[in-house]
């Protein structure tokens, strides 16, 4: 199912199997952070400039919170709290309240980025059932228990709901994992339809802290959240998420590649540096940044190694010295170097021959640092003027 619109727009759910390895996970979490009502201004608007502003790049990719999680129970101060989270212009918004018109102004008032609803419960359900219907947002269905939570889907189905977000009702990290894999594991093994949707987890519930509802976090990106809210966002506890969140439903069996070629760093000219790495996206993006960072112009043949990195790809005869110097001639390098110096990983020095015989007397090729960190000192100490 889909929350939001536009590029906003973000899947959850649609998963195939009970672990990563079978194939792979679909869909990411959305990680989500509160704001409500008996917050002060301040809190509030501390919240929003953190979604705003904590933005990280890892191997090319920006990582990001994506959601604010709206809750409040008059329907004035949820307008106003509404409007405010509409200023974090990527944001998707859930509108949570246990009071059926401040939901309905809430979700008005961010009608135009499709919000999520929370929630349907089996007390609220005839109030509501029409209005989630006629508008066609997505809504959290909470009950207590699953037995309850199959009995209400089933009835916003029989109504025509489909977008449906299930909460279980636990609060505590035993019952809501047991929860989670269970739910999985009757919709996918026993194809039981009323629990055949993405879950929701309000972990700041769950826990006294930001630190434990990090943890708690954590553990449901790998065990199955759709939607994940935290009490706050803050850098030392959302960059950990974000980064396991990348790991985990990375494809395991298609790893991150960066496109094989020639990259140009600081500006180089004839007599500048070649360096050589793998395609290997990680890989790529430590040397690429620290290249960047000594300043010295150069540049970087990046080697197609099946996405494998450098001491891997070498075991795998796919880094070898004969395919290196092949690449580079293919490249068209030797006819744009005046000063033809090539420079290979330390830890794979033992190419080094291979690699001269191939490229030929016209280039020298040098041992590099065995260690990304070590790249600027060494060509600061080899290559400056």
């Amino acid at each position: 199912m889909q929350i939001g619109v536009g590029e906003l727009a973000k899947k959850i759910g649609g998963e195939l199997v009970m672990f990563r390895h079978e194939k792979r996970f679909e869909n990411p979490p959305i990680i989500a952070a509160l704001i409500s009502e008996d917050m002060s201004d301040e809190d509030v608007d501390g919240r929003i400039q953190r979604f705003k502003e904590l933005r990280y790049i890892r191997i090319g990719l920006t990582l990001k919170a994506d959601m604010l999680a709206v809750r409040a129970s008059d329907p004035d101060k949820m307008k106003a709290l509404v409007e405010k989270a509409l200023g974090a212009e990527d944001a998707l918004i859930c509108v949570m309240s246990d009071n059926v018109d401040a939901l309905k102004a809430g979700a008005e008032t961010a009608a135009d980025r499709k919000p999520l609803l929370y929630a349907i419960t089996p007390d609220n359900a005839d109030q509501l059932t029409d209005f989630v219907k006629e508008k066609g947002f997505p809504v959290v269905a909470k009950a207590s228990g699953l037995e309850d939570l199959a009995s209400l889907t089933e009835k916003l189905n029989g109504a025509g709901i489909q977008d449906i977000v299930l909460d279980s009702g636990a609060r505590t990290l035993k019952e809501a994992f047991e929860h989670q894999v269970i739910i999985r594991r009757l919709a996918l093994d026993k194809k039981f339809k009323p629990l055949g949707y993405p879950t929701f987890l309000p972990v700041f519930e769950m826990a006294k802290d930001l630190a434990t509802e990090t943890l708690y976090a954590a553990t449901f990106i790998a065990k199955y959240g759709g939607v994940i809210v935290l009490s706050d966002f803050q850098g030392e506890s959302l960059f950990p998420l974000l980064l396991t969140r990348l790991n985990i439903y990375t494809d395991p069996q298609r790893p991150m590649v960066t496109e094989p070629g020639i990259y140009e760093f600081n500006n180089p000219d004839e007599n500048s540096p070649v360096l050589v790495t793998t395609n290997f996206s990680l890989t790529y993006f430590i040397v690429s940044g620290e290249i960047e960072n000594s300043r010295v112009p150069s540049r970087l043949v990046v080697v197609d190694t099946e996405g494998l990195s450098v001491l891997t790809a070498w075991a795998a005869g796919k880094f070898s010295g004969d395919l290196i110097g092949a690449f580079i001639k293919k490249l068209g390098l030797p006819e744009k170097l005046q000063t033809k110096k090539v420079i290979i990983p330390g830890t794979v020095a033992v190419i080094s021959g291979e690699l001269e015989e191939e490229l030929g007397s016209d280039f020298e090729v040098l041992i590099g640092p065995r260690e990304a960190a070590h790249i600027p000192a060494y060509l600061k100490e080899h290559f400056s003027n």
